[in-house]
């Protein structure tokens, strides 16, 4: 049975501007948090001093070179590339009544190299980074007051591209505070849980407000949330192992049941309970959140397994998230299990839980790419990765669930956010750089940016099933 794509349906890749952009202080960009997290969103933070040099701070000079790359996507067939705007290239401090016109042109010029090849912008308002300076002087999102200088900058970028950007998303993977709140919320590692929910409330709420001015400065677009998408599986068939797992996924649907239906989940009321956590919330907050996002979307590595056994846990707390291992699946170089069928089912979860379409907005496998005595970059594994995941989209789809697009996740070689490697590569599109910062920068076309061309040109039909 042929499984076919949606006509209008959106392929593309994604990329963040922290970490593909570079030119960390070039025309009056303040510093960012990314900017003092050299070494990625679980490293030190580190104060930055006059002199001192990064790897981000260059990261793959998408800042000057954005032209050559648009083309590139172009070749491959793009329909749409999700980018995110530095909130400091506009508003430096984060509390400026101006804006930065410098910054602001930076992406006029971006997005009009898009329309050049009719490739749809998905913009992030805020991915993974936030002015330091609000950091500073008001304490990040734990302070109130952030909610007011987020709405204002949502506000301004609407109103200068409201006829260039349709397709929006306020924060990227919004549950990730829960693991890195520097990079989440501008709060310190060792925040209490109270501190960290009540900052989250303040960026849930934020997230509600840009969605209002979305929809009453761009009446003809639309805007998303976008979770990680964190898909839990029970070890065992042993009750308290389903009822852990039920637990865990609720940590993070949490932000997608606010932000979807407008209210907090009942469920929350007892986890509050049961951690001493009484957050501040008011009447104003509660209207606030009825504004609800138009579609979700969301990211997608990798599954993981939940049990009760406190020795599996235990072994288990050397990874990022603490996953227990799944005994059926193979895992990628960076211990990330590879698991297609989990985006199925995430999808039709999704779906079921909350009836509004569905965007992929990153998947990829992180390897390291070495180019061979020709200087080919042969990576059949990323397209034996990509091509087993999109056959699952297209069975999603099947199954009923709309699904508006796939932006794969680092179309071109980016500094990991993990661990601010360049080692760790997801691109078609090969970029001479190393994690110390040595290389010509030249760009590549890996094996994959072609089998990626013929995938969009045929709308999913060469993928093999």
């Amino acid at each position: 049975m042929k499984h076919a794509f949606p006509d209008n349906f959106l392929w593309g890749g994604a990329i963040a501007a922290n970490q593909v952009e570079g030119a960390y202080l070039t025309d009056g960009k303040g510093l960012s948090t990314s900017d003092l997290q050299p070494y990625g969103i679980f490293g030190d933070i580190v104060p930055r001093v006059d002199g001192d040099s990064y790897v981000k701070d260059v990261a793959i000079d998408f800042y000057h070179r954005y032209p050559q790359d648009i083309a590139l996507f172009a070749e491959m067939g793009f329909k749409c590339l999700r980018i995110s705007i530095a909130w400091t290239r506009i508003f430096p401090q984060g509390d400026e009544e101006q804006p930065n016109e410098a910054g602001l042109a930076f992406y006029d010029r971006l997005f009009d190299e898009m329309a050049k090849y009719n490739i749809t912008p998905l913009v992030t308002l805020s991915h993974y980074e936030m002015p330091y300076g609000l950091v500073k002087n008001y304490g990040g999102w734990g302070n109130r007051k952030t909610i007011g200088f987020f709405e204002h900058y949502a506000r301004t970028v609407f109103q200068r591209y409201q006829h260039k950007v349709k397709l929006w998303l306020t924060f990227n993977e919004i549950n990730m505070s829960l693991h890195a709140p520097f990079t989440g919320v501008g709060l310190e590692r060792e925040s209490s849980k109270s501190e960290i929910y009540q900052a989250i409330h303040h960026q849930l709420v934020a997230s509600a407000k840009a969605v209002a001015a979305l929809h009453q400065i761009i009446p003809d677009g639309r805007i998303g949330n976008m979770l990680l998408g964190g898909l839990m599986y029970p070890l065992t068939c042993k009750p308290a192992d389903v009822l852990e797992t039920l637990q865990q996924n609720r940590e993070w649907l949490f932000f997608g049941d606010v932000q979807v239906r407008g209210y907090y989940p009942s469920y929350m009321g007892r986890y509050f309970k049961q951690h001493g956590i009484s957050l501040d919330i008011t009447a104003e907050d509660k209207l606030a959140l009825k504004e609800t996002v138009d579609f979700i979307s969301f990211s997608y590595y990798m599954s993981g397994c939940v049990t009760t056994d406190e020795e599996l846990n235990h072994q288990a707390r050397g990874n990022i998230l603490s996953m227990v291992q799944n005994p059926h699946l193979a895992s990628s170089e960076w211990g990330w299990q590879i698991d297609p069928d989990g985006l199925r089912i995430l999808l039709n979860e999704l779906w079921d839980r909350y009836q509004k379409p569905l965007f992929i907005v990153e998947n990829g496998l992180g390897a390291k790419d070495k180019p061979d005595a020709n200087g080919n970059i042969e990576d059949d594994y990323r397209i034996d990765y990509l091509n087993d995941h999109l056959v699952q989209v297209s069975e999603a789809i099947e199954d009923g669930v709309e699904v508006m697009g796939y932006t794969s996740w680092g179309p071109i070689d980016l500094v990991s956010a993990s661990k601010a490697e360049l080692s760790k590569r997801y691109g078609f599109i090969y970029v001479d750089r190393d994690d110390s910062g040595h290389g010509t920068l030249e760009r590549r076309r890996k094996k994959s940016f072609y089998w990626y061309r013929d995938v969009i040109q045929s709308n999913g039909a060469t993928l093999k099933r």
